[in-house]
């Protein structure tokens, strides 16, 4: 098997476990604090374990990881409290389609702190984007999702999409160091900056509640990880980026599937708009018209 079919493999089976997260999140009936607080306990115990096996602790730990490391658990810890308080109130599928809104984040923060030019085109997609958000926003939602809770979703899905981006451009910042060890790094901090705030003091004894945890930490944080990483070494920009969209499509079907949820026509265009618009962001598409060949 070639590097390019292993990285496929491993990007799109990272993407469709990505996908039912937020179906494991909703039938898991815990509160999000204690799942957050255990995502990153087993997270940071299966990163260290892969971290160990490949050798990346050895003269890789220092004051400056630490630092940039701590800004991004921040980061990452209030992206997944926000997203996963998002799912309740404006459905996974809304929730997920709002959150591909984050390479529009990553875009104007590159252009704030590292002077990337901002290009027509890119500026068109955010356009696109933005209609579709407010789509999204203004639609009337399923009778399950109310108003106020309804918006208040999608705002927070923006959020974790604002904080995600932040921690994508810190990461930027840490260039030369493996990802897997500023993953673990990162759920390392978040583990300190939930820890007062979650259930301790009565642990259960409920094996599925046990059983919940350690797939969210091992499977949905380690797992995942090291997929994802596996494969954005392996693959082209370009594919990587294409195959990242098996994630949203994954998670609005099992929304369909899992709670029948139905996206009204307002709201499926608006999500489409997103999705066509982060496509078109992340893939490179062009809008401008190419030249015809001269006739001889």
């Amino acid at each position: 098997m070639n590097k390019n079919t292993r990285g496929t493999i491993e990007m799109t089976t990272a993407m469709v476990i990505s996908g039912t997260l937020g179906w494991f999140v909703l039938r898991s009936g815990q509160p999000i604090i204690d799942l957050l607080f255990w995502r990153c306990v087993f997270g940071a115990a299966a990163l260290l374990v892969v971290c160990t096996a490949m050798g990346m602790l050895r003269g890789k730990l220092s004051i400056r990881l630490f630092c940039w490391a701590a800004l991004g658990g921040a980061a990452i810890v209030l992206n997944w409290l926000l997203i996963f308080a998002s799912f309740s109130r404006a459905s996974i599928s809304i929730a997920t389609a709002v959150y591909n809104t984050q390479p529009f984040m990553l875009v104007a923060l590159s252009a704030l702190f590292f002077g990337e030019r901002l290009t027509a085109t890119k500026l068109t997609w955010l356009g696109v984007a933005f209609v579709g958000v407010l789509l999204v926003v203004q639609a009337k939602p399923e009778a399950s999702y109310t108003g106020t809770a309804y918006v208040s979703g999608v705002l927070m899905a923006l959020g974790a999409a604002f904080f995600y981006a932040v921690a994508a451009i810190i990461t930027k910042k840490l260039s030369g160091t493996p990802p897997h060890m500023i993953a673990l790094a990162q759920v390392c901090v978040g583990i300190l900056m939930i820890a007062p705030f979650a259930n301790l003091s009565a642990l259960t004894a409920d094996g599925r509640v046990w059983g919940s945890y350690i797939v969210m930490g091992v499977v949905y944080t380690g797992l995942v990880f090291v997929l994802l990483y596996g494969a954005i070494q392996k693959l082209p920009t370009h594919v990587a980026g294409a195959l990242s969209f098996v994630y949203p499509i994954v998670a609005i079907g099992v929304d369909m599937v899992a709670f029948d949820h139905r996206l009204e026509l307002v709201q499926g265009v608006g999500a489409a708009a997103i999705l066509t618009a982060a496509a078109g962001l992340n893939l490179g598409w062009s809008l401008k018209r190419s030249k015809a060949p001269a006739v001889e």
